[in-house]
């Protein structure tokens, strides 16, 4: 998934500067087609230029995702409803995997170990593109583990991340060390790559990322060594209050944990992962499993991107995941740091769909979530939301297994059922003992 792509072009390709990145897949996440990014074609396809306003008609986006919605309608007629023919959207919808026609429009798989030119990627914590930007940076290195591919990352949204970022984002006051002139670091870069300056003083490492709640840039030569540790934590049927807990250990037998989702109920929604505003003073509890953790004794980082493995039973033959990652404050608030969403049937294999086997458990494995670093105080809890995503911002999965593109309200049948097993995992990226 990406949004708006800016790129600064350097004389005969001898460099790049990427600011929030959109890579091919544009209208999905994780194979699951989203609304947010609907008018995209019309927005760079009406006029020679770009179509400000219908891009800003947010009225009429809404009244579409809303009525869509509530009729139940096919994704596929999303556009019917909207009254204007969408014939790029189509295109998409017959390409819900990541094949070849998506492939061939990007660097894929080998093709990276070819990109030679040093690479300049600014993207940041809430960039809806960031997926997109951090998924050619990994793949980069995957296949070119020298590649001078440098990254600046930050609490920025999407436009943020081109313009250095506002001091309050989502009601969340920004550090001011993450105030930056991206602009004159990108042509800072540019003159070190190309006339021999000097390199910018923010790119001391390859990863270059502010702590939020530190007032701190951090520096690491990989994503990876952004933590120093990966805590495990398993999903468990122990009760604290209204959330279950998370266990550091495995259980020695798992249970089940049991879920139910009428995908045919218009009356609610599932899924309230969007990450605005960033800190909440309460969470829908309507809805999904919620999972706390212990109190940290001591000061620690949260660096990096969170993953883990779910387990589950389920009566239908797929289904679409969400996962919202907080922060618990000592003061009673929800910070927001991360979410992933996705479908269980590409989880394996973006590219090739494999469905699951109703009545059987299903292991199903995630970790193209979003990248943070966000400083935990002393008795911060994380707090872990499980839930199936049904709501008017994204393709609803009925779990038939045919194309989700073509499912109807007809096709929701018996809700969903979903035994989540306690023997599931998150994994987290710590810092326990972060250098200043």
């Amino acid at each position: 998934m990406g949004g708006i792509e800016t790129s600064t072009p350097c004389p005969e390709n001898d460099c790049a500067v990427r600011s929030s990145n959109s890579r091919s897949g544009l209208p999905m996440e994780n194979n699951v087609f989203l609304n947010a990014n609907y008018q995209w074609a019309f927005y760079v396809t009406n006029t020679k230029y770009v179509d400000n306003e219908v891009n800003n008609d947010n009225q009429r986006w809404r009244r579409m995702r809303n009525r869509w919605y509530e009729t139940g309608a096919a994704y596929s007629k999303i556009d019917s409803i909207d009254g204007t023919p969408n014939p790029w959207l189509q295109r998409w919808l017959k390409h819900p995997a990541y094949d070849t026609y998506w492939q061939r429009m990007v660097p894929y798989g080998t093709d990276f170990s070819n990109i030679t030119i040093p690479v300049l990627s600014i993207t940041g914590y809430y960039d809806d593109g960031q997926i997109s930007a951090m998924q050619y940076v990994t793949e980069h290195y995957s296949y070119k583990p020298n590649a001078e591919h440098y990254v600046i990352i930050g609490p920025y949204d999407h436009f943020g991340a081109q313009q250095g970022g506002t001091p309050i984002l989502r009601t969340y006051s920004v550090d001011p060390v993450a105030l930056i002139d991206t602009k004159e670091i990108t042509f800072a870069w540019l003159d070190y790559i190309l006339k021999g300056g000097r390199k910018p003083a923010l790119l001391k490492d390859k990863i270059n990322y502010e702590v939020m709640g530190a007032n701190v840039w951090q520096h690491a030569p990989s994503i990876a060594k952004m933590s120093t540790t990966r805590l495990r934590l398993y999903l468990s049927d122990q009760k604290e209050g209204d959330n279950f807990r998370l266990s550091a250990q495995k259980p020695v037998v798992p249970s089940k944990l049991n879920q139910h989702v009428d995908l045919a109920d218009r009356s609610t929604s599932n899924n309230d992962y969007y990450p605005d505003p960033i800190i909440k003073k309460s969470l829908d509890r309507s809805n999904g499993l919620f999972f706390i953790s212990e109190p940290f004794d001591q000061e620690v980082s949260l660096n990096g991107m969170f993953s883990g493995e779910l387990k589950a039973i389920i009566n239908k033959k797929d289904m679409d995941i969400g996962v919202v990652l907080y922060e618990l404050t000592p003061q009673g608030e929800y910070f927001e740091l991360s979410y992933f969403l996705g479908r269980a049937s590409y989880a394996r294999d973006a590219s090739r769909r494999h469905l699951l086997r109703p009545g059987v458990e299903e292991t199903i494995p995630f970790s193209k979530t979003r990248l943070v670093s966000r400083q935990l105080s002393k008795g911060s809890r994380l707090l872990v939301v499980l839930n199936i995503d049904k709501n008017p911002f994204a393709q609803i999965n009925y779990g038939t297994g045919k194309d989700v593109s073509l499912e109807t309200i007809r096709d929701a049948g018996e809700p969903l059922t979903i035994q989540w097993l306690t023997d599931s995992f998150i994994d987290v990226p710590i810092q326990r003992n972060m250098g200043r």
